[in-house]
C-alpha cells in the first residue's frame, strides 16, 4: 500500500471512528441509560424507533452503522497488528495510550459482533428486543462482567481515539492544546463509562 493511499485511510478510518460511529455511541450509551429509570422508561425511549419505517430504519442502520463500523473495525485490526508497540522501551503516557487502543478495539471487534448477534440478530429472527431481554442477558455474571468490560473499552477506545482525531486532523498542533484535549477526553471518558455502567447495572434485576 502506498503512503499516500495508506494517510487517506488512516484519516478515513480517524474520522469514522468519530462520524458517524462515536456518535452512534454515545447515543445507543445515552438510550440505554433510559433504563435507571426503570422498564417502562427503557421500552418507551426504544420503542421509538418501531415509529420508523422498517426498510428506513434498514437502510439507516447499515449507511450510519454497520458499513462505517466494519470499516472502522477491519482496517482497525490491520494497524492494530502492524503497529509497533515501544512501551517496554519507553513507557510514557501516550505509548500505553497508544497500545491500549489497539487492545480495545481488537477486543471491541469481538464484543460488539457478540452483541449485534444477542441484540439485533435476535430481533431479525423474531425475538423482541425490550428490558426483559437485556435483563435475562445480564442475568449471567460471565455476560454481566463481559458487557461491563465491552462498555469500558468503548468509552476508553472513544475518547482517546477522539484525542487522535484532534492530534492527526491538525485541530490540537501545539503540547499545550494536546495536553488540554488529554484532559477534556479523559473527563471525556469517565462520564460516559458511568453513564454507560449504570445502564448496564439498570437491567440487574
Amino acid at each position: 500500500m502506498s503512503k499516500d493511499r495508506e494517510f487517506l485511510w488512516r484519516r478515513l478510518h480517524s474520522l469514522l471512528g468519530v462520524i458517524p460511529v462515536g456518535l452512534f455511541l454515545v447515543f445507543h450509551l445515552s438510550l440505554n441509560f433510559t433504563a435507571v429509570g426503570g422498564e417502562e422508561a427503557y421500552n418507551n425511549a426504544t420503542g421509538m424507533m418501531e415509529l420508523v419505517p422498517h426498510s428506513l430504519l434498514l437502510l439507516m442502520e447499515w449507511v450510519i452503522i454497520y458499513i462505517p463500523l466494519m470499516f472502522h473495525a477491519f482496517y482497525g485490526i490491520y494497524i492494530a497488528f502492524t503497529a509497533t508497540h515501544n512501551t517496554q522501551r519507553f513507557g510514557t503516557f501516550r505509548n500505553w495510550m497508544f497500545r491500549l487502543q489497539r487492545m480495545t478495539g481488537i477486543f471491541l471487534v469481538i464484543f460488539v459482533a457478540w452483541h449485534i448477534f444477542q441484540t439485533r440478530v435476535q430481533k431479525a429472527l423474531g425475538a423482541e428486543v425490550n428490558f426483559d431481554m437485556m435483563a435475562e442477558i445480564v442475568d449471567n455474571p460471565g455476560f454481566l462482567i463481559f458487557y461491563i468490560v465491552g462498555i469500558l473499552s468503548a468509552t476508553f477506545h472513544l475518547a482517546n481515539g477522539l484525542w487522535s482525531f484532534l492530534v492527526s486532523w491538525g485541530i490540537t498542533q501545539s503540547k499545550q492544546s494536546q495536553k488540554i484535549a488529554t484532559y477534556i477526553t479523559m473527563a471525556f471518558f469517565v462520564v460516559l463509562s458511568i453513564v454507560g455502567v449504570a445502564a448496564i447495572l439498570a437491567f440487574v434485576v
